[in-house]
């Protein structure tokens, strides 16, 4: 065979395995170019899956009283503000802010913090088996008969005592505190009071939809998170507190109307926290 024959040969075989790596390479691009949105969703997903697990879980994990704090008082905040703009169709300039700073000092100090102090810290008194218990892997705690009768008497106590003797109590005096006109706290407490009393039937109605299935998920979960699932429920609950209990009442004396007492939306009337104003 002649050296030119085979140095041409020898190009052709190069031509085509350069030809054949060009191929291959169009083909990737081409595959990269038709799943662009694909690839960088899934990138989006890992960047943010790895974010939480390096950042937010270390907190939730070292310092879950802080980390549900802020939650309690943000979430209750920002579901006041959603039902003034979204339910109540305000514009942001009519928002009621005395109306939503009870939300915010009610998440912060009551939700955030008193219950923080009687679910996790007296619980941990009252039930001794809690703490071991939420330890446990799923299965094992089915099979957990004490953490399961603790759980049961958890329950039972937060719609019995802490629900209808604490919580509502301490909204109803709070809303006062902000909203009424007087400075007497003993007024505070009795006016509350009675505002609750006229609504008992109604708010612990609801409050037990919301607390039996969501307690019952709540003790079967690790401690530092439990507080944290509590607080995503409530945003709900506080969005249906703010909507059917969270306006400030009018002064009687408006356009010389006195209010006449409702539970509930009224036709006709402007609801207005505990009254409804005729219009």
């Amino acid at each position: 065979m002649s050296l030119p024959h085979v140095a041409r040969r020898s190009l052709s075989v190069s031509s085509r395995r350069v030809l054949c790596t060009a191929d291959r390479s169009c083909n990737v691009t081409c595959l990269d170019q038709r799943l662009p949105v694909p690839l960088a969703a899934s990138s989006s997903t890992s960047i943010l899956l790895s974010l939480i697990r390096d950042k937010l879980a270390p907190i939730v994990t070292c310092r879950p009283f802080l980390m549900q704090l802020a939650a309690s008082t943000v979430k209750t905040t920002a579901a006041d503000i959603l039902i003034q703009t979204v339910a109540e169709k305000k514009s942001f300039e009519e928002i009621d802010w005395r109306r939503t700073s009870i939300f915010t000092g009610f998440g912060f100090v009551y939700l955030g913090g008193f219950q923080w102090w009687l679910l996790i810290n007296k619980y941990k008194q009252w039930f001794p088996s809690m703490k071991r218990f939420s330890a446990l892997p799923f299965k094992e705690k089915l099979r957990c008969k004490e953490g399961l009768i603790d759980g049961m008497k958890m329950v039972l106590f937060d719609i019995t005592v802490h629900s209808p003797m604490i919580y509502f109590p301490t909204y109803y005096s709070l809303k006062e505190f902000v909203g009424g006109h007087k400075w007497n706290p003993a007024d505070w407490i009795k006016d509350g009071l009675a505002k609750y009393s006229a609504n008992a039937s109604e708010d612990l109605t609801a409050m037990v939809l919301v607390t039996v299935p969501s307690d019952c998920i709540q003790v079967m979960m690790p401690l530092q998170t439990r507080m944290l699932f509590r607080h995503f429920v409530s945003f709900f609950w506080t969005a249906y507190v703010s909507f059917s209990r969270g306006a400030l009442e009018d002064d009687e004396e408006e356009d010389g109307k006195a209010p006449t007492c409702s539970s509930g939306l009224h036709p006709g009337g402007i609801l207005t926290g505990q009254t409804v104003v005729n219009t």
